[in-house]
């Protein structure tokens, strides 16, 4: 644990707010202390309000943000007085809670407050920081873990036995920190949940969580329980993965009743877990910190039974929500986490932001077990405390609100030639739509036209079959599968009339624009079969399929090779419910072969300005690489979805197709 305050940097955050918000980003750069929105802070300020009164406010870490990259904005105000009211009333349960915390905002646009809003409050320093330590977990999940925070800490911490976030730990917390806090005490210790700090300034409320936070790693260190084994490196398989990956993403996506993505993690950490001789005895307990149980769900899946793992998770809702408060609506029983001896450890979501979240998670669970077995045996919360977080009435509230998904959500699409022009425009449509997407291209440049989860690009050589594969494992890797291919790869050689044309050019032209092709569908096949919703292919074809011109025979031929191998995969592969579509486009302008110069040398040829040369169709419009990416979207979505073997050209209006 390194203390990351820096003065200079410091500087750049005027103010006590400011002071909050800087501390609150350093205990979100260390993942080990908090995880995607974990952990909160809080400043006590006094202000004044309009009526010229003053009061005493609370600025708490509101909803939705996440303290790596919190702002000003990201804290709730809320009236100090009424918070403090609130701890002394005898019950409150949550919903009234958070219908209370939102009619005290000083500030109407700010995110609703954290649920550990009124613990805050009651605890009586300036800044008060929380976070869900690694090592402080690590050593609470263990069956006597109070006895070792007492020996660690001595009256420096006050410690909380577990119950769940919100006024009933808000209203324990005040009782026992009023009865045994000393003058000695920095911190509480909340067990199989966390810790927190307090101080006077931001900057000694964070120097105190990394005082105690470094004390819990050197108990650890001290009883032999830091450094974790070295993992051997999980063995080079001689066949690939994607296609068992793909199958068992159709599964969990069946149970699930609603698409899904996979990731999978094969480092040696992960991979060395998930065949462990006692994994299920030490993984079949529960997560690290109750929070985690809404991504991750209570248990990880052994194997790749899904249908086992659904039944079981019916078994533990049946067997708990009839002793809730209030009625449960049964979440979708498919897991977040699958330990596998071949695929290691493999984690679901509707999203690839989210599988990165439940992976993220896992691998730190994964060291908080190993750490907490070396100290005498890992012990997680009990299946009825873990119950009562994973349906919470608060979460269940914000799944009936949730919204409805893009269109593509949870779907993977492939694209090939995807560094520019209309491959590029290809990645854009399907983004914005939700699906994740993995980008080939010859070009490096690929791999870094975007940074964001849902985006892996390639470079590979589509003429490589070696490569073609390894692309295809890599994708199937970070995703779970294939939805959607997108084949638009493909090269315009220069004007060749066919006495003139070299065997080498013919041969160079068929193998990119069509044996390259068939490779990807072959290999994708398998994929494709296994998609929830059905496989789907665009071919990305052209005007000259339909109506050749001269100088272009290599071109024309291969695009009508490519065009006639399509409409026999649609035929073939429709009992695998996939369908296979073609669009041709024709003066797409806005790409790389076409620079300034030669759209001016060719609209000169024709007589044309520039302008005029690009809306040279029956419409008398320009077509672009949107425009074309677009349809191939829809080609993808439910308008076609009883389409196959349809050639739909994109050109405004060409007399000779026509």
């Amino acid at each position: 644990m390194k203390n990351l305050w820096n003065d200079d940097e410091a500087k750049h955050y005027p103010g006590e707010l400011g002071q909050r918000v800087y501390t609150s980003r350093l205990l979100g750069r260390d993942t080990t202390l908090v995880l995607h929105g974990g952990g909160n802070t809080s400043v006590k300020l006094t202000e004044t309000n309009i009526l010229g009164k003053k009061e005493h406010i609370l600025y708490v870490k509101g909803s939705g943000w996440d303290l790596e990259t919190i702002e000003a904005d990201g804290f709730s105000p809320v009236r100090m007085a009424h918070l403090l009211a609130l701890a002394e009333l005898d019950k409150l349960s949550d919903p009234q809670m958070v219908n209370e915390l939102k009619t005290q905002m000083t500030k109407a646009s700010a995110p609703t407050p954290s649920v550990e809003t009124i613990l805050h409050a009651t605890l009586p320093y300036k800044y008060v920081d929380h976070t869900h330590a690694d090592a402080i977990v690590a050593i609470t999940n263990t069956e006597n873990g109070k006895q070792r925070i007492e020996e660690i800490y001595g009256d420096t911490v006050v410690i909380i036995p577990y119950i769940m976030p919100g006024f009933d730990l808000a209203r324990l917390c005040a009782e026992r920190f009023s009865a045994e806090a000393t003058d000695n005490t920095i911190g509480m210790v909340l067990l199989n949940h966390g810790i927190f700090s307090f101080g006077e300034t931001a900057k000694e409320s964070y120097d105190r969580m990394i005082q105690l936070v470094c004390r819990a790693e050197e108990y650890l260190q001290q009883q032999g329980a830091w450094a974790l084994p070295q993992p051997l490196a999980p063995d080079e398989h001689a066949t690939a993965l994607r296609t068992t990956t793909a199958k068992l993403r159709y599964d969990v996506v069946k149970a699930a009743g609603k698409t899904m993505l996979l990731r999978c993690y094969r480092d040696p950490r992960s991979v060395d877990f998930a065949r462990r001789h006692d994994v299920a005895s030490l993984s079949q307990q529960g997560p690290a910190t109750p929070d985690h149980v809404i991504r991750t769900k209570r248990l990880p899946m052994l194997g790749r039974n899904v249908e086992a793992y659904t039944h079981q998770y019916k078994e533990y809702f049946d067997g708990y929500a009839p002793g809730a408060k209030e009625p449960k609506t049964m979440l979708d029983p498919a897991p977040r986490v699958i330990l596998d001896r071949d695929l290691g450890l493999v984690c679901a979501g509707r999203s690839a932001k989210d599988t990165a979240i439940v992976g993220d998670i896992y691998q730190h669970t994964i060291e908080v077990i190993l750490r907490a077995t070396a100290l005498g045996g890992y012990r997680a919360l009990s299946a009825r405390d873990l119950f009562d977080t994973e349906y919470w009435d608060l979460e269940q509230a914000k799944l009936r609100r949730s919204g409805k998904p893009p269109q593509f959500s949870g779907e993977v699409a492939l694209v090939t030639g995807a560094a520019s022009g209309i491959g590029k425009a290809c990645v854009d449509s399907l983004l914005q739509r939700g699906a994740a997407v993995i980008a080939l291209d010859l070009k490096s440049a690929v791999e870094a036209n975007y940074e964001r989860p849902d985006y892996l690009g390639l470079e590979c050589d589509i003429t490589d079959n070696a490569q073609v594969e390894q692309a295809l494992e890599g994708g199937v890797q970070r995703f779970g599968g294939l939805d959607m291919l997108i084949l638009n790869a493909g090269i315009f050689p220069g004007g060749c009339r066919i006495d003139t044309l070299s065997d080498g050019d013919w041969h160079k032209v068929m193998s990119i624009n069509v044996d390259a092709n068939l490779t990807l569908l072959r290999e994708a096949h398998p994929l494709l079969k296994r998609a929830p919703n059905g496989g789907r292919v665009v071919v990305v074809g052209s005007k000259n399929v339909p109506a050749p011109g001269p100088g272009a025979a290599a071109y024309s031929a291969s695009k009508a090779a490519l065009n006639q191998l399509a409409r026999v995969a649609a035929l073939e592969w429709g009992s695998d419910n996939i369908r296979i579509n073609s669009v041709h486009p024709n003066a797409v302008f806005d790409t790389a072969l076409w620079t300034d110069e030669v759209l001016q040398a060719r609209a000169s040829h024709y007589g044309l300005s520039v302008e005029e040369y690009k809306r040279r169709n029956v419409l008398s419009t320009e077509v672009t690489s949107h425009d074309v990416a677009e349809l191939v979207a829809e080609m993808c979505g439910p308008l076609f979805a009883k389409t196959t073997g349809a050639q739909v050209p994109i050109d405004g209006g060409n007399e000779r197709v026509i």
